[in-house]
């Protein structure tokens, strides 16, 4: 790839490369046609581009039965509508397990049937189903249960429930072993006996297959005659829940997600599910929440239910239709988010303060008594982005057997979820499952270093390959003059943008900085200008501790550089301006 100026070493330490050609656009204004770059620099075939500059459902979903056990699992669930069988969803109690839990709680209600929910809790009962509550259910009078976000890997659990003689539908999309447990149904695109057309789809969340699920079992009521006195659901209603999951989830906004939450952000907007209007407002939101609300003010909010609080409040809210109740639920779960942050900092202090000892290690993998299992992911996910390298964080004597619950966040290019299904496998865990880039386990605390060698050993060499790519990619640069509103909002029209689908980046210069200081406690702000007599404002987030940082604070004076970052709008003014949202730096002298 051509370096971008000249770049191969950046303030970060890292290489400046184009995305996909040079778009070098000087003071000249906007290249024409730079939307359909944007979508060939990711990926998209030259005759593909129609349907991905505004990506519908109608373009890109599939029909549900390409998927293993689609149409038993619609069927199961289309019958128990007829039935009007007892329903209940058993949820994972993060925000996809709460979001596909919603989604058919909400569908079956419309349908006549009032559905249970059942969320475990994180400390009690820990991740996925169990089967003492499996059996539970199944004797106060359940007579279908259906997993949400979970169930791939309970094979004990299903077997219980089985036992019991109630049948247990899997919605799933974590990775699968090669022995499926007992279930009436178990749709899943990462099931290893997928077709090559279904295993295409294993990005969605759990709630995106909770949607095709829906789809799936309308279509068989409706060919029963079930809507003959009766109007359809609308399914498209549900959109809004299927964005939330997705991107909190962090899965890949590509094909079909992408079209989920750009479709599910203009039904957001609209506000139509009482609790999600409801936890915009508690989010203080003035605005059509963006794909970057959903994961990083919606999401978290309804995660701090699970992690630190009450798992059943996520669900509770995205299914009342009592404004009264949903603002209550929304301003308890802003609170528990409030004291999930001061805990997780504790945690991170922590974590981090091992990681000297750690500096040989392709995989971190940090331990400490009194950690709250409820923030390890969070925690495990910044100390990923901070060192380079897959982390996990673990709590010790988390269950009553004195075990550690473990998370863990990889790195582009490193399988992590694989690995811990393999070390599972091979008697290393308790327990453990995952996908690519993130996985849960439970370990007992003496098998730890044993677990740290084995994980390093498998993948350093991927590691160490991911490392050795790794560089900045840009898609466009161009002189101050040209970072401008009608800029930004041209690169919009590119998104939803996310992971897998990343938001264009761009750099701006040569500059010199007018100002640069310290604001908050650790963001570097400037003022920059170029020779082309413009000038913009910048900010790099959480930068003035790192190299790049330092170089901005100190050594800037009298000096020629380059800013990369996201272009973003700034409304505070009488007008809107650019900005640029700094995460890297270069010399340009």
């Amino acid at each position: 790839m051509t370096p971008v100026t000249s770049i191969d070493r950046s303030l970060s330490g890292l290489a400046w490369r184009w995305r996909g050609g040079n778009m070098d656009l000087g003071s000249a204004g906007l290249a024409e046609g730079l939307v359909d770059q944007l979508l060939l620099s990711r990926g998209v075939a030259a005759r593909d581009l129609a349907r991905h500059r505004r990506p519908t459902l109608r373009d890109f979903l599939p029909d549900p039965s390409i998927f293993r056990d689609m149409d038993a699992a619609a069927d199961r669930l289309a019958h128990a509508v007829l039935a009007n069988e007892a329903i209940t969803i058993y949820g994972d109690y993060d925000v996809d397990g709460a979001t596909s839990a919603a989604l058919l709680i909400l569908l079956l209600r419309e349908l006549g049937v009032a559905a249970r929910h059942y969320i475990p809790d994180r400390l009690l009962e820990g991740y996925g189903p169990s089967g003492e509550a499996l059996v539970r259910l199944a004797r106060e009078g359940t007579r279908l249960i259906v997993t949400v976000d979970c169930g791939a890997m309970a094979h004990e659990a299903l077997a219980a429930a089985h036992a019991e003689g109630v049948d247990v539908v899997v919605v799933d999309h974590h990775k699968c072993a090669h022995e499926l447990p007992r279930a009436a149904a178990l749709v899943n695109p990462n099931r290893l006996d997928e077709t090559d057309e279904a295993a295409a789809h294993g990005h969605l969340a759990a709630v995106g297959v909770a949607f095709l699920l829906a789809v799936a079992m309308v279509r068989v009521l409706r060919g029963q005659g079930f809507f003959a006195q009766r109007k359809e659901p609308d399914l498209m209603a549900l959109l809004d829940l299927v964005a939330l999951g997705t991107v909190a989830d962090v899965a890949q906004i590509r094909g079909l997600n992408r079209a989920f939450v750009a479709q599910g952000l203009k039904i957001m907007g609209q506000r139509r599910n009482v609790g999600l209007s409801a936890l915009i407002d508690a989010s203080r939101l003035n605005r059509a929440p963006t794909c970057s609300d959903l994961g990083f003010a919606l999401g978290p909010r309804i995660n701090a239910g699970g992690r630190v609080g009450e798992a059943t409040l996520g669900v509770r809210l995205l299914t009342t239709t009592d404004a009264d109740e949903a603002r209550d639920i929304a301003q308890r779960l802003s609170a528990l988010n409030e004291e999930r942050r001061a805990i997780e900092q504790a945690v991170q202090e922590a974590a981090e303060a091992q990681m000297a000892a750690q500096h040989n290690r392709s995989v971190l993998l940090l331990s400490g008594a009194g950690w709250h299992p409820g923030v390890i992911g969070i925690v495990a996910g910044r100390i990923k982005e901070k060192s380079g390298r897959p982390a996990l964080v673990i709590a010790l004597d988390a269950d009553e057997a004195g075990n550690g619950k473990g998370s863990g966040r990889s790195i582009a290019g490193v399988d992590l979820g694989a690995a811990i299904i393999a070390a599972h496998e091979a008697g290393l865990l308790v327990g453990g499952g995952g996908h690519a880039m993130a996985c849960g386990l439970t370990v007992a605390p003496d098998r730890i270093p044993e677990l740290a060698d084995w994980l390093d050993e498998r993948l350093a060499r991927g590691v160490s390959e991911a490392q050795a790519h790794k560089s900045l990619l840009l898609d466009l640069s161009l002189a101050p003059g040209g970072l401008t509103p009608s800029l930004v909002e041209t690169l919009e029209e590119a998104g939803p943008f996310g992971m897998g689908w990343p938001g264009p980046r761009v750099a701006v210069g040569p500059v010199h900085l007018v100002k640069c200081d310290l604001v908050g406690t650790d963001h570097v702000r400037m003022v920059a200008a170029g020779a082309d007599g413009k000038s913009f404002k910048a900010i790099a987030f959480r930068a003035a501790e790192t190299e790049m940082g330092q170089a901005l604070l100190h050594g800037s004076r009298g000096r020629k550089l380059w800013l990369a970052g996201r272009a973003k709008t700034d409304d505070w003014g009488s007008r809107p301006a650019a900005e640029l949202h700094v995460e890297d730096a270069a010399w340009a002298d």
